[in-house]
This record gives structure tokens, sequence and C-alpha cells, in this order.
């Protein structure tokens, strides 16, 4: 089994990620509002325990995640920690705060897409004024769905200088698919990629093409929604969400036979989740995000928490995990 504190070294860049990292999505306000304090505590709590990996975006909260990261971060030796932060969206005055059914309490900024030269460059220059930092370790193209020809032909080009220049350690993309993620794997020169949601016990689509294409160009995959957006560490009511949405029945359904079999095994289906995404060797880390300092410490437990072969050939044999997919050896 996976030691959730241990790093690897992202390909040969020096930036190194602890395999479990801290996903900065619920300190921008994802479905609930966090305060400025719980959040930084959050931070704090996570590094306190072992955690190294902490990643944010400027669309969390509308740079609510950067600025909570901000309070926590200047209290920490910069040498002992990794951030990522994400490029493609830069944020613009407007004069009120812009509705969102996903980030609650926004403040007056819109995210608008731009994956120019400019717009990267800009992106980065107030990420690094929100964080209160003088460089960022990874940065990433964030969500370039409908976008693609500008990502690969303005935003790869301006990272890849940057990262030649030292200014960012690994460059890399960020996204909730894995046909783009192929795509610019095949035609660019990328360290890592975070693929959200789609390499879980709910949705591994990313296993057959993906995965094994960074395998054999060394990109590293960062596993963003291991509990895909939250159905995965909930009770698997009706009003549990996945994908941001609340979940289908047969997404439910399925979700539900998962956590009978974890059961049967004593396994909490959180720790299955985590698990699960961890013992791909593609897979240098996850990141499931937190709000809480209970839900960080709870995110490692699960992570290490012993889980059986019997559970994953069970898993196997009744169709919930691929066959292709490799499973956490038995402690």
């Amino acid at each position: 089994m996976t030691n959730p504190l241990n790093s690897v070294e992202i390909r040969t860049t020096g930036v190194r990620v602890t395999r479990v990292g801290l996903g900065g999505a619920p300190l921008g306000g994802l479905y609930a509002d966090v305060g400025k304090d719980a959040a930084a505590d959050t931070v704090l709590k996570a590094h306190e325990l072992g955690v190294h990996y902490f990643d944010t975006a400027p669309l969390y909260g509308s740079g609510r995640s950067e600025l909570a990261y901000r309070e926590a971060l200047r209290q920490l030796d910069r040498n002992r920690y990794t951030i990522s932060t994400k490029v493609g969206r830069v944020l613009m005055p407007v004069d009120a705060p812009p509705e969102s059914e996903q980030f609650m309490n926004l403040p007056a900024m819109e995210p608008v897409f731009d994956f120019s030269r400019d717009g990267v460059l800009r992106s980065l220059e107030d990420s690094l004024e929100r964080l209160g930092l003088d460089r960022i370790d990874i940065a990433l193209i964030h969500d370039p769905d409908d976008h693609y020809e500008q990502a690969i032909g303005e935003a790869y080009p301006a990272l890849a200088e940057l990262r030649s220049q030292g200014v960012v350690g690994a460059i890399g993309a960020g996204m909730n698919q894995w046909q783009m993620l192929a795509d610019l794997a095949r035609e660019g020169d990328f360290d890592c990629f975070l693929l959200a949601g789609r390499y879980t016990l709910l949705d591994s689509s990313g296993l057959a093409e993906l995965l094994p294409l960074c395998a054999e160009k060394d990109i590293g995959i960062i596993l963003g929604g291991p509990y895909n957006s939250g159905i995965l560490a909930s009770d698997l009511s009706s009003a549990a969400t996945y994908d941001y949405m609340t979940a289908p029945p047969d997404i439910l359904a399925q979700a539900r036979r998962i956590k009978t079999v974890c059961d049967r095994h004593a396994v909490p289906l959180k720790a299955a989740a985590l698990q699960f995404g961890l013992a791909h060797p593609a897979v240098v880390s996850i990141i499931p995000g937190a709000r809480s300092t209970t839900e960080v410490a709870e995110n490692l437990e699960m992570a290490a928490f012993p889980t059986p072969n019997d559970l994953w050939a069970e898993l196997r044999e009744m169709g919930l995990i691929p066959d292709g997919a490799p499973t956490p050896a038995s402690p």
C-alpha cells in the first residue's frame, strides 16, 4: 500500500509532490462558504500532517482559493511545499458578484477565458499577487475544452518558455476530460496533467488510452476529484453530487453497489476511492479537496486505511472496476 506522505518527483523537473495533496476548490467556497481563518487552518493542518502539495486556480471562488492559501503559506517555509495554479482564465472586475451554482460568496470578479500569451502572463502575475509568492511550482492550462488551438499554439509555448527560464518548475494542463489531454500529450512536451474525475471508482474512462500514453511519455498524472465531486465521500443519498450536479440514478446505484462490497470487507468507501487512483503507476498524486482540518485528517487516514486484496478481487469480479485497472497490494 502507498504511503500517502511519500513524495515523488515530476519527471526530472526537481518539482516534488506528496502522493496525497490538497485540492483547493473547497477553499474557494465550492458548495459551501469557508471562512478565511478556517481555510488557512485547513492548509496549515495539511502541512503539519505531512501534505506538502497544494493545488489552486483563479477560477476557484474567483480568486478566493488563492487568497485563502496566501493566509496560510505566508506562515510556511517556501522550500517545504509545492503549489500549482492554473492559466486560461483571467479575473476581470465587474459591478456585482456573479451568480454561481457552485461557488458561494463570490467577489465582484468574472473569470474570462484567455489562452493567449498575454493572458497566460497576466494570469500568472495575478496569481502570484493573490498567493503572495514570487514563483509557481506547477502551471497548468485550465479547461481548454473549446480553445484547443489557442491553448496549444499560444498558452503552451508561453509556459514552455517560462519553464526554460526557470520561472515555473513544471507545466501541464488540467481538465475534466481525458481526450484532449491525450491530444496535448502527443503534440506538446508536458510534465504533468491534472485529470479530474476521469479515473475514479465511478468513471475510469481515462484508463485505456490516456494513462498508458502518459506512462510512456513520463507525464505524471495528478488525480483531481477522486470523490467525483462528492458522491464517493457522501452518504449516497439522493442529494449526492456527481460531476458537480445531482447524481443520476444509475451512478447512484453503481456507487451503492461499490459501497456494499466495501462494507462486506469493513473498508470505508472513501478509502477505496482514494486508493484505487493511487494504485496506477502513472499517477503521481491525488488531490482530494477539504474545507476543514477534520476533512484533511480524514483524507490521509482513508489513503492509508488497510484494504485487503479480496476487496479489489470482488469489485473486479462484479464488474465494478475494469479488468485492466491496477489495484493496491495488501500491506
